[in-house]
């Protein structure tokens, strides 16, 4: 019989903040089961193993970035929807670091179409429709953008530009002015 007070939505955000404070990579229903000082097996009416609960937490992930995106985005277009969407990711990766390396999980196909990474897709082309950019230019973008904003962001948070100047935030500032510049200036094919 399950704990009383366990569910999957508890042991998912449980699991979140477990990630948060030790790492993705650190989450298993193992560590899980320690946090709520409860055997292992009771966790398995909620979750299958390891993988399922790192699965949800991906999930959960992205449902919070997609709600913050679509906030920060209400109302904005050009470099202003640019500048908020990048720093959506920035200050969630920051604010959640475990989380936003699940955001990162591989998902099966049936699993990605039904999440919020759709949503993501979705926000950052209707970003890019204030640059008036058509199809296969607007898929490219999108992937810029995605591995621009993902591999700062990673590089920050693993201390990659710790040990030189200027500032970070001088410098991410400059990267989206060159993002600007460049979706404004898009090279024909």
């Amino acid at each position: 019989m399950a704990r009383v007070g366990l569910t999957t939505e508890r042991l998912t955000r449980a699991g979140a903040e477990l990630a948060d404070e030790v790492g993705f990579d650190q989450v298993t229903v193992s560590a899980l089961a320690r946090r709520f000082d409860v055997k292992v097996a009771s966790l398995y009416s909620h979750v299958k193993n390891s993988h399922d609960l790192k699965t949800r937490i991906a999930l959960l992930a992205l449902e919070e970035l997609a709600d913050r995106a679509a906030d920060a985005l209400a109302g904005r277009a050009g470099k202003d929807a640019l500048t908020a969407l990048a720093n959506v990711y920035r200050d969630y990766a920051r604010e959640h670091p475990g989380r936003y390396a699940a955001a990162q999980l591989r998902l099966d196909p049936a699993t990605a179409a039904a999440s919020a990474g759709v949503r993501h897709a979705q926000m950052t082309r209707a970003l890019l429709r204030g640059y008036d950019l058509s199809e296969p230019d607007q898929t490219h973008a999108v992937r810029l953008l995605g591995s621009v904003f993902h591999g700062y962001v990673s590089l920050e948070l693993g201390g990659g530009f710790s040990h030189s100047a200027p500032d970070t935030q001088e410098t991410w500032t400059r990267v989206l002015d060159a993002l600007d510049a460049l979706l404004r200036n898009w090279p024909a094919t």
